[in-house]
């Protein structure tokens, strides 16, 4: 070989990776590969890693408008509308003329009532497409939202006229149709959708759904068994069966079928994880944890498997395993806004709020359109005692996701606890329009209109929560609520045993039955319908707790002492149960062994502050003032506001001689917190009196003794001797002798009563 042709070789040999390498760096090669990538992901249904690949293209090239637009459909269908729509609104702005973006657009903004800001895009493509079905269909949309429904329907005519062969047309006509009232014609029409599209899911489940919602559920089951003949594969006909056979009442059916199911779809992670979303759905939270526990097993690599395991590791106060997983998670990526959110759950579940507040405000950080993650912080705050910011947190989760029931209820207990009704009635009403087949907002509803007593109203949102909900207690436990409310006893018990039946296990039911006869001075009864109960779900904590509450009003205290101790054995997180059985061995005159059940739980519930403060209040009764007080400030160190805890220290200090001042700000903070409370009246002003503030403490006095009155308990004596102390100081003696004679006749063997009124005739 000549060197001229080796030196040509040799030339080429660098010049091809150099070309190679150029063509890599080309960013338009670059946005293109990425772009392909994200349409391959899409076509197999990867619709986040799709996402992923749209997103890369737009970085390279921001003016990528296909990118744009394709990572715009594809947020459509993980439904994450807001960012669809900012994905879409960049697409019409770099490519007017993408109608198709336009059409999405103006969709988007008619679900969201922005109707004003939908015009223009409707206006575009009433001019440049005015034939196109879906132009129709856009125009037909917000007819509807006007509630024009005669427009509407016009609009969906031409759009099948435009177009007579779309399954997804005649099926928006149904459902307009359904709106109108006319469901024989909305049966023609998702007929016809079903037949256009005999492949195309969402056609085959919307006429079975039209068959459920007309309780024609043979004909239902037949549908959506076609549905699953149809595509074996797809999880989504089997979940409406499932939901199927629920609704009549046949949960026996369902888990021996998602069984199957799972077996069927051993390689799809939504098929296989559908059995353990059924026990979740249905609150088993025992056999859900089970079967995630062994889906981990079998699907270690599966990521939602993992997630979802964590959630219930959360629920069930498996804490330390829970937060080993979930730290797994976060080593993956550090940004999956679900792990974040868990963390700051774990955190709250341990009741540390302030810490939870970091996390999740570090969640949002990276994801401020995380719903889930503004819930979570709104009960952080709720936590803290900071009801601005946790409504403000709420109504920013309801706005991102209306679905978001957990938001929404807690909002509307929110709105219970400053018995704002017509608030709640709102929002009852916004969780019926979200989600109009489950009871939840007819019960908010009905309880509004309950403390309104406006029965009737009431009872028929409950019938409806029922109707909805066949096979749930809930409706029944409300109407017996109801009933119980208006002294309607015979009935009450009636609706309480109802719920029973549909859930055995249900306290709410229990504890209705037992307030009933409760209220009636019938314990023995109650005590039996506990006992009854027990024998059919004899591992249910809460039950046992209900049983040892009423044996310890009955005075049965060594009764109470071993029901409570069965409700903790089988639920060491039953917190009430806990709190009680300290209290039944306190009152058996066992002290030690109620301290030592207090200083247990504090090692295992370090968070939870009752603890801490009936401790304290037991070590106060045996006069060790030291480790009172050491227990009132554990409290405070992890509650600083909190109104019990800053009383009871306040007080102690005052007795013994601490510094005023911090104790006439406890004083104040225990007051804000509890304004109703005649003891933190007492000691504010008993406060003021240190200070000698005493027109201020004497205020405070007679106000605690109000407050005492209007709540029909006994005249309390150390109240009235506090306030002749404040006369006596300021110079009104005749008063002063007044209350102090007033102590004696409540407690003649008063010393420090008589001793200062002895001071004063002298």
């Amino acid at each position: 070989m000549s060197r001229s042709v080796a030196v040509r070789l040799l030339l080429v040999a660098f010049l091809i990776p150099a070309v190679l390498t150029g063509c890599n760096r080309d960013p338009n090669v670059k946005k293109q590969k990425f772009l392909e990538s994200g349409n391959r992901y899409r076509d197999k249904g990867k619709l986040r890693e799709a996402a992923i690949q749209y997103a890369n293209a737009v970085q390279v090239d921001p003016r990528f408008a296909e990118a744009h637009f394709q990572l715009g459909e594809t947020y459509l269908k993980l439904k994450d509308y807001n960012r669809a729509y900012a994905e879409l609104s960049r697409t019409v702005d770099i490519t007017p003329d993408n109608y198709q973006a336009h059409v999405e657009l103006a969709n988007l903004l008619i679900a969201a009532r922005d109707l004003k800001q939908a015009q223009p895009h409707l206006d575009i493509l009433r001019e440049k497409q005015p034939d196109s079905p879906d132009t129709h269909l856009a125009w037909a949309n917000l007819y509807a939202a006007q509630n024009n429904l005669g427009s509407s329907l016009q609009e969906m005519q031409k759009a099948i006229a435009a177009d007579p062969k779309r399954s997804d047309l005649y099926l928006s006509l149904a459902l307009l149709q359904l709106r109108a009232n006319l469901p024989d014609q909305a049966e023609i029409s998702f007929k016809k959708a079903a037949e256009l599209g005999p492949k195309i899911m969402n056609a085959q489940l919307a006429l079975g759904g039209f068959y459920q919602a007309r309780n024609r559920m043979a004909e239902a089951e037949q549908q959506f068994k076609h549905a699953i003949d149809v595509d074996r594969q797809d999880p989504a006909p089997r979940a409406a069966y499932v939901r199927l056979l629920v609704a009549e009442g046949k949960k026996q059916n369902v888990e021996g079928f998602l069984r199957q199911t799972k077996a069927e779809l051993s390689d799809n992670s939504e098929g296989y994880r559908m059995l353990g979303d059924f026990y979740f759905a249905n609150g088993d939270l025992d056999k859900a944890t089970a079967e995630y526990s062994i889906l981990y097993g079998e699907h270690p690599k599966d990521a939602q498997v993992k997630k979802n395991y964590v959630q219930l590791l959360i629920l069930k106060n498996r804490l330390d395993e829970a937060t080993k997983l979930n730290n797994e998670v976060l080593k993956a990526n550090p940004k999956d806004g679900d792990a974040l959110d868990y963390r700051g759950q774990i955190l709250l579940q341990k009741n540390d709020a302030a810490a939870a507040v970091d996390a999740l405000q570090q969640a949002l950080k990276n994801d401020s359109n995380n719903a889930v993650a503004h819930y979570h912080l709104g009960r952080a705050y709720d936590l803290q005692h900071n009801e601005a910011r946790a409504e403000s947190e709420w109504r920013e989760a309801i706005g991102l996701r209306p679905d978001l029931t957990d938001a929404q209820r807690a909002l509307a207990t929110l709105e219970l606890r400053r018995g704002d009704f017509d608030a709640l009635t709102q929002t009852a009403q916004q969780i019926i329009s979200a989600s109009p087949n489950t009871p939840d907002g007819y019960l908010l509803r009905a309880l509004a209109e309950m403390n309104r007593q406006r029965f009737s109203d009431a009872e028929q949102d409950m019938r409806k929560a029922a109707e909805v909900a066949p096979a749930s207690p809930a409706p029944y436990v409300q109407m017996g609520n109801l009933h119980q409310l208006q002294k309607q006893y015979p009935e009450a018990i009636k609706f309480y045993q109802q719920a029973l039946d549909k859930d055995p296990a249900s306290t709410d039911a229990l504890q209705g039955v037992m307030n009933t006869y409760i209220v009636q001075k019938q314990l023995d009864q109650a005590i039996a319908a506990a006992r009854t109960q027990i024998a059919k779900a004899p591992n249910n904590s809460g039950f046992y707790d209900l049983l040892g509450t009423a044996l310890f009003e009955k005075k049965d205290l060594s009764g109470a002492d071993a029901a409570f101790h069965k409700a903790v054995d089988l639920d060491n997180n039953n917190s009430d149960a806990l709190l009680k059985l300290a209290q039944a061995q306190a009152a058996e005159g066992f002290a030690s062994q109620a301290l030592a059940t207090y200083q247990q739980s504090i090692k295992d519930h370090p968070r939870e502050i009752s603890f801490y403060i009936l401790a304290g209040m037991l070590y106060e009764s045996q006069n060790n003032f030291d480790q009172a007080r050491a227990m009132y400030q554990q409290a405070l160190n992890i509650q600083p506001d909190n109104p019990l805890a800053s009383n009871n220290l306040a007080y102690l200090m005052l007795q013994q001689g601490g510094n005023v001042d911090v104790a006439l700000a406890m004083a104040q903070t225990a007051r804000r917190g509890m304004p109703d409370s005649p003891q933190a009246a007492d000691t504010l002003g008993f406060a003021y009196y240190q200070k000698g503030v005493y027109r201020s403490a004497i205020d405070m006095f007679q106000e605690s003794l109000r407050l005492n009155e209007k709540a029909g308990a006994a005249d309390d004596a150390s109240v009235h001797y506090h306030l002749g102390l404040a006369y006596q100081k300021a110079n009104q003696p005749v008063l002063a002798r007044q209350q102090l004679e007033r102590v004696l006749k409540i407690n003649p063997n008063n010393t420090d009563a008589r001793k200062a009124l002895s001071e004063l005739r002298g």
